[in-house]
């Protein structure tokens, strides 16, 4: 029995209150504390609520710069044992403030931890975008995602069987969280980790700008061996 309670945090990214997303995430939270519960654990929530962070979001993606509310949620993050991520669908794809929020997050913030993926939509046309979209997002970031994807179309709510889906998702996630998974990779080969762009021991990449093809690139050309885009410049 773990006798310090497992940190879940649930990222949220609906944006109506109430929210069908938010409804999801909760019942996939609740189901957690239950199976922990049942083994003689204990868990602490934390909700990410991302409508609440939007304006924040934006800011970080312009200028890579975080407010208070976006440094509590990777604080948060850093410290979770597990994660229930759940995002709508719009437009066969997850919300952009879902995709964004993920998007400005270190990338190598949450290697190894286990998360829930879990996605809601008007119609189960959308029932693919949790494996084909989020799975690899969360992929990329070198989460633990469990096995088991959740989906709800508005029909879903009345079947049982999206019951049976969250009860296996949660157990996994549980299993994954008692294993102690994420905190061993960090304990034994953190640095084998190194991501070109985030934090975990890569280095950052320098850009020659200064070459035929990166002024082609930005726009400029070469004529008669004198680069326009520098010739641009000279004129500002």
């Amino acid at each position: 029995m773990n006798s310090t309670p497992y940190r879940l945090v649930v990222v949220s990214g609906g944006t109506s209150d109430p929210s069908s997303t938010r409804l999801l995430a909760d019942r996939i939270a609740a189901r957690v504390e239950t199976l922990t519960r049942e083994r003689n654990g204990s868990i602490t929530l934390t909700v990410i609520d991302l409508r609440e962070l939007a304006t924040e979001i934006t800011t970080a993606l312009v200028s890579q710069l975080m407010g208070a509310k976006m440094t509590k949620a990777v604080e948060a993050l850093a410290a979770a044992d597990g994660i229930i991520a759940a995002a709508p669908v719009y437009k066969a794809a997850p919300s952009g403030l879902f995709s964004s929020f993920f998007h400005v997050l270190d990338n190598d913030l949450l290697i190894a931890k286990p998360v829930v993926l879990a996605a809601t939509a008007g119609t189960a046309r959308h029932a693919l975008v949790v494996d084909e979209q989020m799975r690899s997002l969360f992929a990329y970031l070198r989460t633990m995602t469990v096995p088991t994807s959740l989906f709800a179309s508005s029909e879903d709510w009345s079947d049982s069987e999206l019951n049976k889906r969250i009860d296996r998702a949660a157990r996994e996630l549980v299993l994954i969280m008692e294993s102690g998974f994420a905190s061993k990779v960090r304990d034994e080969s953190w640095g084998s980790y190194q991501h070109e762009f985030g934090s975990a021991g890569g280095s950052e990449t320098s850009i020659d700008v200064d070459t035929d093809l990166m002024r082609l690139a930005a726009g400029g050309g070469v004529v008669n061996g004198t680069p326009r885009a520098r010739a641009r410049a000279a004129d500002l």
